[in-house]
């Protein structure tokens, strides 16, 4: 019986995901298929899953944290992160993951030295990177627009700041979560603080892959060592192809392939 698997987004239509997971099946001879989904709405992700019976589904900005909410049960570090970018539905009910976090980790392991982090952003993403950097050692801050969000991180422990009551300093890598840039030219953050901020940082890394966005390109001619996010979804891509097929693959088989299916682009 073949499988349909989605990843819902908005935007989505330049999402890579259908790409690297067909390429994936098609070369591990499964039967299965992956597609895009644009929501409105976050909330209609449960009965989208059930209305088109989806196998399985990655989730990206902005639904994350409305993809934790819909689930029937969480697994892993997910439960902390109260943000899910991929599900499986296992005897009709929604099992939520988050991939992000392991997938982010193992993009940077090349940096050396990282000790400070700065993250820009409050969102599902933001969550991820946060508590597993923190996880691991490292000392985290995390800048958002406004206050709104930021409850979560001084809950857990984490410096978190606004733009209004913030006051740089340096740090060994800075990384933007946040969508500036995806569909825009804008910065994460006001230019001349953001400049002040990357003049004494080692790495940036944006979230957002496939394109250099206006984040990276400052970062460059700061002449940081910069990244995008493709490294990540390559990562994260790979742990939830396990999960979608409930770890029937071998590891290195799925990352050989989901490399193979990047060189087309």
């Amino acid at each position: 019986m073949s499988k349909l698997f989605t990843i819902f987004g908005n935007p989505v239509s330049h999402s890579i995901s259908p790409l690297i997971h067909n390429y994936t099946i098609k070369s591990l001879g499964a039967k299965a298929c992956y597609t895009r989904t644009r929501l409105d709405d976050g909330a209609k992700i449960r009965d989208r899953f059930f209305s088109l019976d989806i196998s399985g589904a990655n989730v990206t900005v902005p639904f994350k944290e409305d993809a934790f909410l819909l689930c029937d049960k969480i697994e892993g570090i997910a439960k902390e992160i109260k943000a899910v970018n991929t599900i499986v539905k296992k005897d009709n009910k929604l099992i939520g993951y988050n991939t992000d976090a392991p997938g982010f980790y193992e993009s940077i392991k090349e940096f050396d030295g990282i000790k400070s982090v700065l993250i820009l952003g409050a969102g599902g993403t933001a969550k991820a990177i946060s508590i597993f950097l923190k996880e691991k050692g490292l000392n985290v801050t995390i800048l958002n627009r406004s206050e709104k969000r930021l409850g979560f991180f001084k809950d857990m422990g984490f410096e978190a700041y606004s733009w209004s009551d913030y006051e740089p300093t340096s740090y060994d890598l800075v990384v933007n979560t946040t969508s500036a840039g995806l569909k825009d030219e804008n910065l994460p953050l006001e230019e001349n603080i953001l400049s002040n901020i990357l003049k004494d940082t080692k790495y940036a890394v944006d979230v957002i892959y496939n394109k250099q966005t206006p984040f990276l390109k400052l970062a460059r001619k700061l002449n940081l060592h910069t990244k995008d996010g493709t490294d990540m979804l390559i990562y994260q891509a790979v742990l939830a192809f396990e999960i979608f097929f409930d770890r029937k693959y071998k590891r290195e088989d799925i990352k050989r392939y989901i490399f193979e299916a990047l060189a087309l682009l």
